[in-house]
């Protein structure tokens, strides 16, 4: 689920991949419906692609929104971005207790706030690991 949940680089939210067109992305809006091409030139990410920095090594960012899920029991954050960074690290510990606070910056947080609460609210909460693609052999 999480791996068709997309970031467009310069645009606010998340999008959900629809379809594929001639050298574009046909993006969803995930809080308003609204749909966009993401073109050639456009910085997207797939939020399966994307991990955050630990003590010990880089942890997929579905692994931690698991993590948050579990510890708000399926709701929002209860801190917002609009909260003081020192609130959003704090709550941020509770879920990630073992992030790099060198590499991690305040911004990361509040990013990752912010994409969790959509996901949440729009019912995106399948934090499940991506499935490994099959790859269809055919014997002759």
């Amino acid at each position: 689920m999480i791996e068709k949940i997309l970031s467009i680089s310069g645009r606010p939210g998340l999008y959900r991949l629809v379809a594929r067109g001639n050298n574009m992305l046909i993006c969803e809006n995930l809080a308003d419906g609204h749909r966009v091409p993401a073109l050639q030139r456009d910085r997207v990410l797939s939020l399966a692609d994307i991990a955050m920095y630990s003590t010990d090594d880089e942890i997929p960012l579905n692994t931690i929104f698991r993590q948050a899920k579990e510890l708000t029991g399926g709701k929002i954050a209860p801190v917002t971005i609009k909260d003081s960074a020192a609130d959003q690290k704090a709550w941020f510990l509770k879920v990630f207790p073992n992030f790099d606070q060198d590499r991690v910056r305040a911004s990361d947080i509040k990013k990752f706030i912010q994409w969790y609460n959509i996901l949440i609210e729009t019912g995106n909460d399948d934090f499940s690991d991506p499935e490994p693609e099959e790859k269809n052999e055919t014997k002759a």
